[in-house]
């Protein structure tokens, strides 16, 4: 991260520099060249960039700079004494001009992104609120990373609740982008915290999410997403609605997927294919075990090479002691396997049986 601010730091002197560097290049060259080449009005390409990359008034110090090296080499070359030096100032100042105006259109436009992006915030505070750190005999982390920096709020969906029958979870992947995700999303995570306080098992927490999503939903979008329940015993039970299957890493450090014994549609597309609801199953989970929820944005990351993100193999980047920790390593290294920004969001919960003392 501070090689990236470094980075753009540069970048922003070697702009900031730019306008003047240009002017000055050309004043050498018409110099040195003479008033024959004609090189005197590519001096307006120092405020054409000032324009670009600058604020209005940058922009306008620029031009004025432009002007007077305009003035001072047209008369050094007399080319005041035929159009060509009054061609060359009115060149400057119409590129000035020009500039000027780009610079307070995209000013306005950057104050429009910044308010989308203070919005944006705020919508995903309320749709994804922070998850506790700890339930029950669980340690909690979380993890969410946008494909794009500028969209900060997406389709993938997380939620724990801790209810009588003990911690319910939910992680989750809306089909789609944009502000139908957004809306399934928040309709799906509704129903869930309501239900999961409510409903004695998680297939009637699964049934009501469905129905609710149902009413929401128009044509075939639909809605993966996996839900556990960790009680006292030791054992999860998981229903799975057509979502990849969570991450189980043993303290001896053995990892398996609990994949479900039969895959089942996401939701939004049972009662529309006319299919089953999925069937609950359960798995070994005992203190000192972990379990890992995600995205897809996760498991098909892909390298230069087209290769998939082997998480299985990854699983020893969660043995840090701190489960935030633990989950920014496999974060950062996702990130470096798909070798830039990843191509999905891609949504992360650890959850950490404690171990007892």
């Amino acid at each position: 991260m501070a090689v990236e601010n470094g980075e753009q730091r540069t970048g922003s002197r070697v702009l900031a520099v730019l306008p003047y560097a240009v002017m000055a290049v050309v004043s050498a060259v018409d110099l040195t060249a003479g008033p024959g080449v004609g090189f005197l009005p590519l001096v307006s390409l120092g405020p054409a960039f000032a324009g670009l990359v600058g604020g209005w008034r940058r922009t306008a110090v620029v031009g004025l700079a432009a002007a007077v090296l305009c003035v001072g080499l047209g008369v050094y070359n007399g080319l005041f004494e035929s159009r060509r030096g009054l061609t060359a100032l009115l060149s400057v100042a119409g590129v000035t001009a020009a500039g000027v105006v780009a610079a307070v259109m995209r000013q306005r436009r950057e104050a429009e992104l910044a308010s989308v992006r203070s919005i944006a915030e705020v919508a995903q505070r309320v749709l994804l609120r922070p998850v506790p750190r700890g339930a029950g005999p669980l340690r909690i982390a979380v993890s969410y990373t946008s494909a794009v920096a500028e969209a900060r709020i997406g389709g993938d969906l997380y939620e724990v609740v801790t209810s009588p029958a003990g911690v319910r979870i939910i992680v989750g992947d809306v089909q789609g982008k944009g502000l139908e995700a957004v809306e399934s999303a928040a309709v799906v995570l509704g129903a869930f915290r309501e239900a999961a306080h409510d409903e004695p098992d998680l297939p009637a927490v699964g049934e009501r999410v469905e129905r609710a999503l149902n009413r929401h939903l128009a044509g075939e979008r639909f809605v993966t997403a996996v839900l556990a329940e960790i009680g006292d015993g030791p054992r999860a039970t998981l229903l799975n609605f057509g979502h990849p299957a969570p991450l189980v890493v043993r303290p001896a450090g053995t990892v398996a997927f609990a994949a479900p014994p039969d895959r089942a549609l996401p939701l939004g597309l049972l009662t529309l294919q006319g299919a089953g609801a999925p069937v609950p199953y359960t798995v070994p989970f005992a203190p000192g075990d972990q379990m890992l929820f995600y995205t897809d944005g996760v498991s098909e990351a892909r390298d230069a090479a087209g290769r998939f993100y082997p998480l299985d193999e990854r699983a020893a980047l969660l043995k840090d002691p701190d489960p935030e920790a633990a989950l920014r390593a496999v974060r950062e290294d996702l990130v470096e396997h798909a070798e830039g920004p990843l191509h999905d969001d891609a949504a992360m919960l650890l959850v950490r049986h404690r171990e007892e003392p």
